[in-house]
């Protein structure tokens, strides 16, 4: 795998450092991804996990727009991938799945992401209660990195199983 991903800045104020190692965590996911098929992409995990690594991109889609649309700025859109009836519909339903429309529905919802995220202050609350309770923007940053790291995780062994690659 060529590893191409920017590091985060050593010296950087907090919207940069947030918003750099999210990216990065961002980038790391790609990275796992890069030159497999649609075969290997849906290739899961040992039993009884049924993670793939394009059942991660699905779920990581979903989490973006989740948090993003639906947590910090109310939009009334609908959830990916029919989660809204089968909640783990983004892993459970990748053997027919488009890698294509999975990547292309990542990539608009990080896009999403960083332009809404670009437009406020930390500080801002969500307009969207979860749990009963209000999100800060810098909590949701700090946790989709959480999110990322957690997944990247499991993307590492995902891809070492399917052709050996390693990497950080």
């Amino acid at each position: 795998m060529s590893d191409d991903r920017i590091d985060p800045p050593l010296a950087a104020d907090e919207r940069e450092t947030l918003a750099t190692f999210l990216d990065w965590q961002r980038d790391t996911l790609a990275l796992k991804c890069a030159g497999l098929t649609g075969e290997q992409l849906r290739l899961r995990a040992v039993e009884p996990s049924g993670m793939s690594l394009l059942g991660l991109v699905r779920h990581l889609a979903h989490v973006e727009r989740a948090w993003f649309r639906h947590i910090l700025c109310d939009e009334d859109v609908p959830y990916l991938w029919g989660k809204a009836t089968n909640p783990d519909a983004d892993f459970d339903d990748v053997d027919e799945a488009s890698p294509e429309e999975a990547f292309a529905a990542w990539r608009a919802e990080v896009e999403h992401a960083r332009e809404v995220s670009a437009g406020l202050p930390l500080d801002a609350l969500g307009k969207r209660l979860r749990r009963g309770e209000a999100y800060s923007h810098r909590w949701i940053l700090v946790h989709m990195i959480e999110e990322y790291a957690r997944h990247n995780g499991h993307a590492d062994l995902l891809r070492e199983r399917i052709d050996g690659a390693t990497g950080e």
